[in-house]
């Protein structure tokens, strides 16, 4: 059964569909809403704000038109209206929270060096995504990790799709000037590395 089915079903009465909808779209909105929360350091919010999210699609569904959007779209662009909200809300509260980064329980020297590698690259590319603006860091998100078009990444962010490629551009740039000295100076250490031996 396609979205528009079941949303058709869901309007017509039989609300048992919805956690069809839900068991569809609960990894992809939480992954979203983690993402958007983890600058702030807010991750341990995602599981609330996805069922928030979930919980005013539904509260909404009458309001749901195929013809505008598709499901999918709709259903992010709440999740993201749900998430900036709570930020608003958080900034204004000045509250104070401890970096929530989860670090592996195997010790480091454990670790074979390309892991430890690998894990450190992930990190740095993390922390720069998570320091772009937030237009910038929600496109790319939508663009790199929901493999999202141009056009549904414009409906949900409420851009022009011109707007969203420059947004992608300016954010890649930013990445890549970010992490361009890492992975500089790792090439030079490997290159001196071999030249010992």
């Amino acid at each position: 059964m396609t979205d528009s089915q079941l949303i058709r079903v869901i309007k017509e009465g039989n609300v048992e569909s919805y956690a069809e909808i839900i068991r569809r779209y609960e990894k992809k909105i939480h992954a979203f809403v983690s993402h958007m929360l983890r600058q702030a350091h807010l991750e341990h919010i995602a599981e609330d704000l996805c069922q928030e999210t979930f919980y005013k699609a539904y509260k909404s569904i009458e309001s749901f038109r195929d013809v505008e959007a598709t499901f999918s779209t709709w259903l992010y662009t709440i999740a993201r209206n749900t998430v900036l909200s709570e930020l608003r809300k958080s900034r204004n509260s000045d509250m104070y929270l401890e970096d929530t980064l989860q670090v592996p329980a195997v010790a480091y020297e454990r670790l074979p060096e390309q892991q430890i590698l690998k894990n450190e690259r992930e990190v740095l590319v993390r922390q720069a995504i998570n320091s772009l603006p937030e237009k910038q860091r929600s496109a790319l998100i939508l663009r790199e990790y929901e493999q999202m078009d141009y056009n549904e990444i414009a409906t949900i962010l409420d851009l022009t799709v011109s707007s969203v490629k420059s947004l992608l551009f300016r954010a890649r740039q930013s990445i890549k000037g970010e992490l361009e000295s890492y992975f500089l100076d790792n090439r030079l250490d490997e290159a001196e590395g071999m030249n010992k031996t």
